[in-house]
C-alpha cells in the first residue's frame, strides 16, 4: 500500500511530460516586454535627466546665482568654455569647471535645504 501512494506522489502531473515549459514565442514575448519596462522606467528618465542637465549648464550665463556641488554659493561675472569665473564674496573670484554647477537660482530664489533629484 505504502509503495503505491509513493509511486502514485512521484508520478509527474497529468497533461504534460515533465515540467511546464512554454513556447519559445511566449518566452521572447515576455522577454520583450521586461526590456520595454527596464528601458521606460529607469533607462529613458535618466537620459532625460541628463539632456535637462546638459542644458541647464550650456545655458550658464553671467549674473546667473549658482550652486555649485560642494555648496558653495555665488554669481557668476565671467563666462568661458570650459570655466566659470564666480564672485563668492566681495573681492573673491574663483574659476569653476562648468560641470560643478549643480543648480541655477532665480534672482530671488533661496537653496532648497536638502534636494533629492
Amino acid at each position: 500500500m505504502i509503495e503505491s501512494l509513493m509511486t502514485v506522489a512521484m508520478a509527474p502531473p497529468a497533461g504534460g511530460s515533465g515540467g511546464s515549459q512554454g513556447s519559445p514565442a511566449f518566452m521572447i514575448g515576455w522577454l520583450v516586454l521586461m526590456v520595454g519596462i527596464f528601458y521606460f522606467m529607469l533607462i529613458r528618465p535618466q537620459q532625460r535627466q541628463a539632456k535637462e542637465r546638459r542644458a541647464m549648464l550650456e545655458n550658464v550665463k553671467s549674473g546667473d546665482r549658482v550652486i555649485f556641488s560642494g555648496g558653495i554659493i555665488g554669481i557668476v561675472t565671467n563666462v568661458k568654455e570650459k570655466i566659470l569665473v564666480v564672485k563668492i564674496a566681495d573681492n573673491v573670484k574663483i574659476d569653476v569647471i562648468r560641470g560643478a554647477v549643480s543648480q541655477v537660482l532665480a534672482k530671488d530664489e533661496e537653496p532648497a535645504a536638502d534636494e533629492k533629484k
